[in-house]
């Protein structure tokens, strides 16, 4: 196993519990295709891609995370859609389960980026993003080894293997599941399993009002478990990364409201979520209107945002970024940000140039040390 840490990562409390989940490791034993012995509904038509809303809870729902665990969850979500070639839309990572909306492309679609003679040395970049490079160069020589002896079917089997593993739905969530538990129990000095043996899935037309509809059930999740009054300050939900500055989150809301990938700001999809969230997560109440039998946004609360049309001020928004602030950084003008980082330059890599990292939602000039959607717990 290789493990790299930057300077400043070794000195944050939050990356020394994480470097297990950041760590790039070889791989584990082939995973294949498993429901837990219940067929599931996949898309098998002539659509680009599909979409599922997929959620998986501890066993009994008695195991709970903490926060680096549930940010530990996070980044594991993350980085496997990355490698399997699907994408978060959503997602929220609740104390006993976590729920996800994963876009699953077409396979055959999606592999054509590794055809063609430069074809192998992509798919081996691909890995790079999963593996350590100590297992890609044991990987070439392996394949290397194959071909001296003439075994080139060998090698093409070896290299479908890998492919296969990309735009799964179960051998997706099957390894973050299994990497989680793994990194849990190490953690937490325990044995056994640690998730129920079937995670729960629906498949969800991908665009429209049952795409926005499920992606606003998700990120209100923990308005619904009263954890928040606003899901914005929920930190392990997708709504919340989105409004911290987090572009791949911001892509796949501006996804659920038909917005273009770069639309959170440039199209008002920030504005047009929050809207969609405020309209349809409103609590409710029984026939007397009196008692609370869902949980949710206040009635005040949701006219009030809509009044608004779903916009948060300058205020909100840095509040929103310093929310994200780890012991060490600094927030300031440009000149007092790259003074602090010029008289610790020890701290950063080679190839940081510069410290000051402007804060895009302040219209003044105000400045931090590091890129705050990257630390996500205090």
């Amino acid at each position: 196993m290789e493990i790299a840490q930057s300077p400043d990562s070794q000195s944050d409390p939050l990356e020394r519990q994480l470097v297990g989940i950041n760590s790039k490791t070889a791989p584990y034993p082939a995973a294949r295709s498993w429901s837990g012995g219940r067929r599931r509904v996949v898309g098998k038509g002539a659509f680009e891609n599909y979409t599922y809303h997929v959620m998986s809870r501890t066993c009994g729902g008695e195991v709970f995370f903490d926060d680096v665990e549930k940010e530990a969850l996070k980044r594991l979500m993350w980085r496997l859609a990355d490698f399997s070639g699907v994408k978060l839309v959503t997602y929220c990572v609740m104390g006993n389960h976590f729920h996800a909306l994963v876009e699953v492309p077409r396979r055959e679609l999606w592999l054509e980026r590794f055809a063609g003679a430069a074809g192998e040395e992509k798919l081996f970049e691909h890995l790079r993003l999963l593996y350590s490079k100590t297992y890609i160069a044991f990987l070439r020589e392996e394949l290397s080894e194959l071909r001296r002896l003439g075994q080139e079917t060998r090698v093409q089997e070896k290299l479908e293997a890998i492919k296969k593993r990309f735009c799964d739905l179960s051998i997706y969530v099957k390894e973050v599941k299994e990497r989680f538990s793994r990194w849990f129990n190490k953690r937490r000095g325990r044995r056994g399993t640690l998730w129920m043996d079937r995670f729960k899935s629906v498949m969800v037309e991908s665009g429209g009002e049952a795409l926005r509809t499920m992606a606003a059930y998700i990120d209100l999740n923990p308005v619904r478990a009263g954890l928040v009054d606003d899901p914005k300050d929920y930190r392990w939900c997708g709504y919340a990364e989105a409004t911290s500055g987090s572009r791949r989150a911001q892509r796949g809301l501006c996804k659920a409201v038909a917005k273009p990938v770069d639309g959170w700001q440039k199209a008002s999809g920030a504005e047009a979520y929050r809207c969609l969230l405020y309209a349809s997560g409103t609590e409710v109440k029984d026939m007397q209107n009196e008692k609370v039998v869902r949980p949710g946004l206040t009635t005040d609360q949701a006219r009030k945002v809509l009044a608004e049309k779903g916009k948060l001020s300058t205020t909100e928004l840095v509040r929103l970024r310093v929310r994200y602030f780890t012991d060490g950084l600094v927030l300031g003008s440009k000149e007092f940000v790259e003074s602090v980082f010029e008289e610790n330059r020890s701290w950063f890599g080679p190839k940081r140039k510069d410290g000051a990292r402007r804060l895009s939602e302040c219209e003044g000039e105000l400045f931090s040390l590091r890129r705050l959607r990257q630390r996500a717990v205090g």
